[in-house]
């Protein structure tokens, strides 16, 4: 399936990992699909983060408000780019410890099945057993 997701960016230098966890917080809230930070260095060997922020065009304004909002970004890149994702279709995988929630992910001929993580966990958590067990 293809789609089209707006990316966001800003280089920031001056802002602590509070208001940057914060601040992920608030953009998945308001529906962004991805947040992460790539540790970068900008002029004068200054350490600093990038913040990158996938989003639906529906939730783009109000994440550019947010970063405004609670960091010290003064501007950011946008851009628009194409999408290629997987169908999903959330099923019950057996495991030999129980069941757990997953997806069935389709392209095409290519055909995969994963284990949700909270499902997991809590399945490990309920029988004592190892999660790397249990992800098996």
């Amino acid at each position: 399936m293809r789609d089209e997701i707006y990316v966001l960016e800003t280089n920031l230098d001056d802002c602590t990992g509070e208001k940057l966890a914060y601040c992920m917080d608030l953009l998945f809230a308001a529906g962004a699909k991805d947040v992460w930070y790539t540790p970068i260095f900008m002029k004068k060997g200054r350490p600093a983060y990038a913040l990158s922020v996938m989003c639906k065009e529906a939730e783009k304004e109000e994440c550019i408000r947010i970063i405004f909002r609670e960091t010290s970004a003064i501007g950011m890149r946008v851009s628009l780019q194409e999408r290629v994702i997987m169908d999903r279709k959330e099923v019950t995988v057996e495991t030999p410890y129980g069941p757990v929630d997953g997806k069935r992910l389709t392209y095409e001929d290519i055909e995969k099945t994963t284990i949700e993580y909270e499902s997991a966990k809590k399945l490990a958590e309920e029988t004592g057993k190892p999660l790397c067990d249990i992800l098996k």
